[in-house]
């Protein structure tokens, strides 16, 4: 199974990628959480710094999760899970005025 994996702003500079595909076995369900584990473990510190609270280790509030689209908060938040070939964009806050 692959999912693609969008990154934005912030993100794109830690990863030094606009996008990422990641493969997983298919025996296995995959969720937004477990993506985000997988990219923490290959971007270490910096991304991790960007995407958890240093205190409680919870995804920082102010990231956004699209799932082909859809906001993840429409669907089952973290524990959405993600079907083969998935788009995830990670999506930043937007200032604007």
């Amino acid at each position: 199974m692959q999912v693609s994996v969008r990154f934005f702003t912030s993100l794109r500079e830690i990863t030094g990628k606009r996008e990422e595909i990641l493969s997983f076995k298919d025996d296995k369900p995959v969720t937004i959480g477990e993506v985000l584990r997988r990219l923490a473990r290959r971007y270490g510190k910096e991304f991790v710094e960007y995407v958890y609270e240093h205190k409680t280790g919870a995804v920082k509030g102010f990231l956004q999760f699209l799932v082909n689209g859809r906001s993840a908060s429409t669907l089952n938040g973290l524990d959405t899970r993600l079907s083969d070939g998935d788009v995830l964009a990670i999506i930043p806050p937007v200032g604007g005025g």
